[in-house]
């Protein structure tokens, strides 16, 4: 049995090694993209002084509207509860976002969505392809889900071939030699480091294949015993097409904004769109979910709430495996051991390269 597992490690590594390590680098890289931007451009983050009371968000998105190209359109307001923080202007596109300042009204930044990290989620979602927006095959999607299924086997594989016989050998494993050359430290590095990651390394291989394959993402919800309902397509509503961007009815905004922090004396942020907001709280666990709401964007009133404990069991896992995939869902302490076994992952398909060129190189010398 241990044969067959080796093969299947060897023979899998050999032709996904170099995409499975592009794909847990840039991995590594996305789990602090959010505090590496703020460090490296904090000015568009955060304001350089707090000024009294905020500006009311019809005043903010107005201002917003007057500083930013005609040809951009607004979908909304992101607030956040820390007064240092500067409020996000939504603006259509993954990523794509706009700063304000809540006391000046003056922007303070632009992210077009293009930058380093999104060329970065490129890599790691889709191999260098771009996103398809109607949901058509793209082969660096498909290149990087079967890469991560042969991922998954090989974690599997490994952890069978490596599994300790005895007690000796298990102390063996959970040791790294690091004065006994490169190749030991290499070699305890691949099969001790691969003890110590397996487990949360096969979590994130897991979870990432929701978002390759529409069969494993079915058959993911169903174990969770979720049907899973038809998926949203994504429209483009970036007035690219020379028709004037829709305006924003914002008058209520200040209202509703109000009325929600009067609910929520302690939240993370809150979102308004056009006759929606959402009501961030969560810290730890499930940090993608949300209250929602629903008004009415001629007089504010509140139409439709939908608090998180009451959505569908298929929207708390979608935001779950999110959660779960990036090491939000226990704060910084899971975030790190995300990034550092992601990092592993790609140190291990590298060093699983150096033996096996080791291994030829030797049998060469030998003919």
């Amino acid at each position: 049995m241990r044969t067959l597992f080796a093969k299947l490690h060897l023979w899998l590594s050999i032709p996904f090694g170099l995409i499975i390590a592009l794909v847990c680098l840039t991995g590594a890289i996305l789990v602090f993209e959010e505090e590496i931007l703020h460090l490296c451009y904090p000015s568009r983050y955060y304001v350089e002084e707090v000024k009294g009371k905020p500006l009311p968000p019809s005043e903010l998105m107005q201002a917003a509207r007057q500083q930013l190209p005609d040809s951009i359109q607004i979908t909304g307001l992101r607030i956040f509860s820390d007064p240092k923080r500067t409020c996000q202007v939504i603006l259509p596109g993954k990523k794509a976002a706009a700063f304000i300042d809540p006391y000046m009204a003056k922007l303070t930044g632009v992210d077009n969505g293009q930058g380093f990290f999104m060329q970065t989620m490129r890599i790691h979602r889709w191999l260098f392809d771009t996103y398809k927006r109607d949901g058509s095959f793209s082969w660096g999607k498909a290149i990087v889900g079967y890469a991560t299924l042969a991922m998954a086997v090989i974690l599997i594989s490994g952890l069978a071939i490596w599994w300790p016989r005895n007690r000796k050998m298990l102390r063996n494993r959970l040791k790294i030699q690091t004065q006994k050359g490169w190749f030991r430290f290499f070699y305890d590095l691949h099969v001790s480091g691969g003890f110590y990651a397996m487990l949360l390394l096969l979590v994130l291989t897991l979870t990432g294949l929701t978002w390759s394959f529409g069969w494993y993402r079915n058959a993911f919800y169903t174990l969770f015993g979720v049907e899973q309902t038809g998926s949203k397509k994504e429209t483009r509503t970036s007035g690219k097409d020379g028709r004037k961007p829709k305006e924003l009815n914002c008058t209520q905004w200040d209202a509703v904004l109000t009325d929600l922090q009067t609910r929520y004396p302690h939240y993370n942020s809150i979102t308004l769109q056009d006759g929606s907001a959402n009501v961030s709280t969560m810290c730890y666990g499930n940090t993608g979910g949300s209250d929602r709401y629903s008004f009415n964007p001629e007089n504010g009133e509140i139409t439709n709430v939908l608090l998180y404990r009451d959505q569908p069991d298929s929207s708390k896992i979608r935001s779950w495996i999110y959660a779960v995939h990036v090491g939000s869902w226990g704060g910084v302490i899971t975030r790190i051991l995300s990034c550092l076994v992601s990092l592993l992952g790609a140190v291990f398909a590298l060093t699983g390269y150096y033996f096996w060129f080791r291994k030829q190189s030797k049998r060469n010398a030998h003919r």
